[in-house]
């Protein structure tokens, strides 16, 4: 009896040896794991950066538009002459203040085109509104848009 116990402490032994459970990940799942990351990182940077360019430069369009709706009411009310509504004094209103996206807008003289620009940080870009020809029958005056937004390389940005 001595003999089988002793064949029996050492079968049970190995098996116990053979039956341990394998705990954690092999090299290949992490790499694989680290390559599927690097994949998304690569593609979702560079999208992440246009939306963050496009939220910051939709400042330099939204105050552009409200000094445009300022400068079309001027319009409307002068007969569509433009020397009557191209400078800031004539608008009635200030000059928008620079913030951390726009840089400035401003009126060019004759001509009443706005041009907007935007700080580094919202991409640089410019955001030019062009009003129509003058017309003293006109109800409506659609700008014409134009600038380095059109041709900046992110979809819909001006």
């Amino acid at each position: 009896m001595v003999g089988v116990a002793a064949v029996n402490t050492k079968l049970y032994f190995l098996g116990d040896l053979n039956m341990k459970n394998q705990s954690g990940f092999t090299l290949i799942e992490l790499m694989i794991v680290v390559a599927i990351i690097g994949i998304l990182a690569s593609v979702a940077l560079p999208v992440y950066q246009n939306y963050t360019t496009k939220a910051r430069f939709s400042e330099v369009i939204s105050i552009a538009e409200s000094v445009k709706l300022t400068q079309s009411e001027c319009l409307q009310s002068n007969a569509g002459v433009l020397v009557s509504c191209d400078t800031y004094g004539k608008l009635g209103i200030e000059a928008p203040r620079a913030t951390e996206n726009l840089l400035g807008v401003t009126i060019t003289a004759e001509t009443a085109v706005i041009t907007s620009t935007a700080e580094t940080a919202a991409g640089g870009f410019t955001y030019i509104l062009t009003p129509p020809e003058p017309s003293a029958t006109a109800s409506t005056y659609v700008y014409a848009k134009s600038g380095t937004c059109i041709s900046a390389g992110i979809t819909n940005l001006c």
